[in-house]
């Protein structure tokens, strides 16, 4: 008896306490709710934080993110203006502004990111196509690039280090991108905040291709300074050459005068030493042809003299060989 009288008590305090459960929700400084009943949105949406009230078991709290939240797309690949396929790699920062229409277009995040997925991939092809590679890589319109200090006039003006002018850039592309896509995720309750490219790079399919353009465009530069500097070299060696040779040319006529004075002092000292007396004469002529007569006769050398000749008066005296055989 006691104890269905405690039954009695408490029954009703357990069924007070699950409807005051079910009845009270809390939230968040970071959420929004939507209040369902049988599936559909009932009241407006609770945007303030704190404890609230609701039908209960009928109606359901539906949370609603409220803070800014990042969409991160894949990486895709696509045209360019001047039918250059690179693989584009986008994000975005966006919000829920408007959480009635939010719920009733997409119901939660996850639809939420496929359609921005559909929205940003599409306006970020249609921009890309309607741009130049350049547009899109660049980001400043006017900037001056670094130049070498040590490059010569005529080099400069081939525009050697020059940057190809753009007419946009990349952030105008990107603002291209933002404002169309703003616009169409508006209708589903969403603001857009921001989108960025993360990363622009070739496609694989065109990257070889682009890799050997850039080499042999640098081959050719090299090749134009290697002839540059072959023909530095050519005009260098002729100059040593020319130089040399007028060195040598000049070395040359220095030491034939020094040798023709040399000759003609040892002339005149041999004249001043010979010229001392009569026998000192006929010593001179006498050593001087025996000196030439090396030069003159040979083993199998024939003389033609006649009998008054200079070196034929030194041989008169000479007497043939006796043979050993006799």
């Amino acid at each position: 008896m006691k104890s269905r009288k405690t039954l009695m008590l408490v029954a009703p305090l357990l069924v007070l306490g699950c409807l005051t459960f079910s009845a009270l929700y809390t939230v968040s400084e970071t959420e929004q709710v939507i209040i369902t009943q049988f599936g559909k949105p009932v009241g407006v949406p609770v945007t303030e934080a704190g404890l609230k009230t609701k039908l209960p078991f009928i109606q359901t709290v539906n949370t609603i993110d409220k803070r800014i939240l990042e969409w991160d797309g894949n990486p895709s690949d696509m045209p360019t203006k001047d039918k250059l396929y690179i693989s584009v790699d986008l994000f975005a920062r966006w919000r829920i502004t408007q959480p009635l229409q939010y719920f009733l277009r997409l119901r939660d995040e996850r639809s939420a990111l496929s359609r921005l997925d559909d929205i940003l991939g599409s306006e970020t092809r249609n921009a890309v196509a309607k741009h130049e590679l350049i547009e899109i890589i660049r980001t400043t319109k006017d900037r001056q690039p670094l130049r070498d200090a040590l490059l010569s006039p005529s080099e400069r003006e081939m525009n050697i280090g020059k940057l190809v002018p753009i007419e946009k850039g990349r952030e105008q592309v990107e603002r291209e991108i933002f404002t169309a896509a703003a616009d169409k995720v508006r209708v589903f309750g969403i603001e857009l905040l921001d989108i960025r490219f993360k990363r622009i790079n070739y496609n694989e399919s065109v990257r070889p291709k682009i890799y050997d353009r850039m080499i042999s465009e640098r081959r050719q530069i090299a090749e134009r300074f290697l002839a540059e500097g072959k023909g530095e070299a050519a005009r260098i060696r002729g100059n040593r050459e020319r130089d040399l040779n007028q060195i040598q040319s000049e070395a040359y006529r220095q030491v034939e005068t020094i040798r023709g004075l040399a000759d003609a002092t040892a002339t005149q000292i041999y004249a001043q030493a010979y010229n001392q007396s009569p026998q000192a004469v006929a010593l001179y002529e006498f050593t001087r042809t025996m000196q030439a007569y090396p030069d003159l006769i040979g083993n199998n050398t024939t003389l033609v003299l006649s009998s008054d000749s200079e070196v034929f008066r030194y041989l008169k005296g000479i007497s043939p060989p006796q043979d050993k055989r006799r």
